[in-house]
């Protein structure tokens, strides 16, 4: 028996969702979409116990991981989105030797990915809690053997943080078994997003002697008959910049994701029909600056297992600190993005470096995405091909129609690679809300929900419809 197949058996005795007997109606997924979705912000809020709230506000939230620093959501979807990525990689790669498409292989697949990701979230809880993250360490000591916590407390969050992140599994299968719409992966990021911008817009904390939220400030700065000067670009909390900037993202990226680029085609089956091959112009979607985010994310944790083993030179090159626990150096330091002009102006090498390594690494996990997906030219014209699909005044030769998809494909990929890191960029230079990685994230999710919900409306109202695609 094959690693994969231990996995996969293993999940046959862990708690699972139960698949409905029958398909829900639409209103009762949006039901338990909600349900989903209110477990997991209560989560995302409730602090872990065992840990002071100083030491929680000064760590920062996570938007790819659909995280909280702090709190019961301190894993988010990381373990999921990891296990899943690691074995799509090497699926695409060919380590793992499946057919997706193969409704079996399919089901293995599954299976082993959820047995990962729990294995995943038992290892980051234990190395969470081991590592010393949330209490304070006696000078000159390792973060394991030097921890002010007690072994009973570390304990107790450990637990509390994989139990929280298995909770996150099981809503995530429940949704995706079709009890809700879409998946919870989805679902939690838009919900951190939107958290994010939430705050920005009415957050009453004070930090500075200004109230972080641009609504709050805005009315104290009115009340006082202070300028309006004060909300335009603040160093410390939400303005009127990050404000139009968060719109403008929203503006562009809809539109761009509305693009296609069109591949005249024709299908002999049907008589010679000419029809069109749509690409989207940003052909890898939001994925590079997704796998530069989980990059970041990795090289903060492992920079934090490297320090609790004493490998201190390690650890500072991925990640190192201040006695605040501010990240002040290593490579995640640089390639965190400048929170807003003023992170600009206070450290322009930083957003200099920042700025073209982001570019770089988007293009690069871009390039490499397409391969491992199946997206690239190669396999697109086998695809066609497959379909009965050609372009006219070629022949039906896979190679003659992988070349002229190499034309295509190829830059295509480059440069929506390095449009969606500009846009990144420019979004958390100018202090968007909920960050440019965030709002990418979330534009793309709402779209595909937007989907979703029309086809689920499309098919209650016309029952004849779900003869046609096989419901």
């Amino acid at each position: 028996m094959g690693v994969l197949d231990l996995l996969a058996n293993t999940a046959n005795y862990l708690p699972t969702a139960i698949k409905p007997a029958r398909k829900p109606s639409l209103y009762e997924r949006f039901f338990w979409t909600a349900v989903a979705l209110v477990t997991y912000v209560v989560m995302a809020n409730t602090p872990l116990y065992g840990i002071s709230v100083a030491q929680q506000n000064i760590l920062l939230l996570e938007i790819i991981f659909a995280s909280n620093a702090g709190t019961l959501m301190e894993l988010g979807i990381g373990p999921i989105v990891t296990a899943g990525l690691i074995m799509q990689i090497l699926v695409g790669a060919k380590l793992i030797d499946m057919d997706l498409s193969n409704p079996s292989d399919r089901k293995k697949f599954t299976a082993a990915q959820k047995t990962f990701a729990v294995l995943l979230a038992a290892f980051q809880a234990g190395m969470y809690a081991a590592g010393c993250r949330y209490w304070t360490v006696t000078p000159g000591q390792n973060p394991f053997l030097g921890c002010t916590a007690s072994l009973t407390t570390r304990a107790l969050t450990s637990i509390q943080l994989f139990l929280a992140s298995y909770v996150v599994i099981l809503l995530d299968e429940m949704i995706q078994k079709g009890w809700g719409i879409g998946s919870g992966i989805s679902l939690f990021i838009l919900a951190g997003v939107a958290q994010r911008i939430f705050w920005n817009m009415f957050s009453p904390v004070i930090v500075y002697g200004e109230k972080f939220g641009l609504v709050p400030r805005l009315i104290d700065v009115l009340s006082t008959g202070g300028s309006l000067s004060n909300v335009l670009v603040r160093a410390y909390g939400a303005d009127v910049l990050g404000l139009v900037a968060t719109i403008v993202v929203v503006f562009i990226v809809v539109y761009l994701q509305s693009m296609t680029i069109q591949i005249p085609a024709s299908s002999p089956k049907l008589r010679s029909i000419k029809t069109k091959i749509p690409l989207q112009f940003l052909y890898v979607t939001n994925i590079p600056v997704l796998l530069v985010g989980i990059l970041y994310s990795d090289l903060v944790i492992f920079a934090n297992i490297a320090r609790m083993f004493g490998s201190g030179w390690i650890a500072d090159l991925m990640a190192m600190y201040d006695s605040d626990n501010r990240l002040v150096g290593g490579l995640a330091y640089y390639l965190s993005p400048p929170s807003n002009v003023y992170g600009v102006l206070a450290d322009p090498f930083k957003a200099l470096v920042y700025s073209i390594s982001f570019i770089a690494l988007a293009v690069l996990f871009g390039v490499l995405w397409i391969e491992v997906a199946g997206l690239n030219a190669e396999a697109q014209a086998d695809q066609l091909i497959k379909s009965g699909i050609e372009i006219p005044g070629l022949r039906r030769n896979p190679k003659i129609l992988k070349d002229r998809l190499e034309k295509i494909i190829p830059p295509l990929t480059i440069l929506s690679s390095i449009i969606v890191a500009l846009i990144a960029i420019a979004a958390d230079i100018a202090g968007a809300y909920g960050s440019g990685m965030g709002l990418l994230l979330a534009v793309g999710i709402v779209q595909q929900y937007y989907s979703l919900i029309t086809y689920e409306r499309a098919l209650e109202a016309y029952p004849l419809l779900k003869k046609l695609v096989g419901e």
